[in-house]
């Protein structure tokens, strides 16, 4: 069995060496651990950090893409190179790196497919009352779009077996966490959570700057995978909400007509008709996602069974035999199984 585990990294050379200090050596269950990091374009000394420190495998980003095409460019790397686990963690060290082997047992014994570590919000000091209450809002909408009951779904702290990897498809650009969560709970993934405690603050996050882009950027992220996966709730809804707006006013006119005073009241013939054409546009939306749901659900398929003939056993990179000067020929794309380079 074998485990990777991923640490994307911008600029994270002061707590880089904790995180790794951290990290075990050995864990029941698996047989070779191997530390993945992704270097989404760092311009201080984390490459020669790691380096230092033993880490063997890299994926290089010559420019800052982001934490959802670093985790898509590492679970590549990882699967590549016969990760049969893949855990990934924070270069700021905010977890608890030796709570790893917890993490990867339900995985392990078979009960899950994806695991969580709930970092417990509610109890961090340094998260202020209003951003305590916003990540249970969050956690809420991700269980009800997902159909899941998880505590803490903006957790990074994760462990994903490979079968699970290869169902799941990260297209958003901001972070991947509530996208997987909604993606696995609507394709009947196991996922469990883990209680951790997080290690003390060491910096302020990169990934937003403020937590109002963060609300933001996450509500579209769930949005997108809501409708992706459940256009029916999206648009049906709609639609029967503009239908009867749109009677009220009808309804309205025509009494008023019976009573011979409706050419006061054309403006509810107006207001009818607009929620009207809302009601067909609606239904009209509907039936255009459902053929863009099936759509991509055979994608999906056809996707699915090219990652598993991409990372065959037969065309698996055994790490042991690894040469790091792989990814130094190509600095932005991880190296695939056959020498070429992945040039997405």
């Amino acid at each position: 069995m074998r485990l990777f585990i991923q640490i994307p990294c911008l600029n994270e050379e002061t707590t880089l060496p904790s995180v790794l200090a951290g990290i075990p050596q050995q864990i029941d269950g698996i047989d070779e651990i191997h530390v993945l990091v992704i270097d989404d374009g760092s311009s201080d000394r984390t490459v020669a950090v790691a380096r230092a420190l033993g880490v063997e495998h890299f994926v290089f980003h010559t420019r800052n893409m982001g934490l959802a095409r670093s985790f898509r460019d590492g679970i590549d790397y990882a699967l590549q190179h016969g990760a049969d686990i893949v855990v990934n963690t924070d270069g700021d060290n905010q977890y608890p790196q030796e709570r790893i082997a917890d993490l990867v047992q339900p995985i392990l014994r078979g009960t899950a497919d994806i695991v969580i570590g709930d970092r417990q919000t509610k109890t961090i000091a340094h998260f202020s009352g209003f951003k305590k209450l916003m990540q249970g809002v969050g956690s809420s909408v991700v269980n009800f779009a997902a159909e899941t009951d998880l505590p803490d779904a903006a957790s990074g702290f994760r462990a994903y077996s490979r079968e699970s990897l290869i169902r799941l498809n990260v297209v958003t650009q901001f972070s991947y966490c509530m996208e997987t969560i909604i993606q696995a709970g609507n394709k009947r993934l196991r996922i469990e959570s883990v209680a951790i405690t997080t290690n003390p603050k060491t910096r302020e996050s990169r990934l937003f700057k403020n937590i109002f882009q963060h609300m933001g950027r996450s509500a579209q992220a769930i949005m997108r995978s809501y409708i992706m996966f459940k256009p029916h709730a999206v648009f049906l809804t709609l639609a029967i909400a503009f239908l009867v707006g749109a009677a009220i006013p009808f309804i309205r006119f025509l009494v008023l007509t019976w009573a011979g005073v409706a050419g006061d009241h054309i403006q509810s013939l107006v207001l009818g008709s607009a929620l009207l054409v809302g009601s067909l546009l609606s239904f009209a939306l509907l039936v255009i996602s459902d053929m863009l749901r099936t759509n991509r659900t055979l994608v999906e398929d056809a996707l699915e069974r090219l990652k598993i003939m991409q990372y065959a056993p037969e065309r698996i990179i055994d790490p042991r035999q690894h040469d790091p000067s792989e990814e130094a020929r190509h600095p932005s794309m991880p190296v695939r199984a056959d020498g070429s380079a992945d040039a997405r």
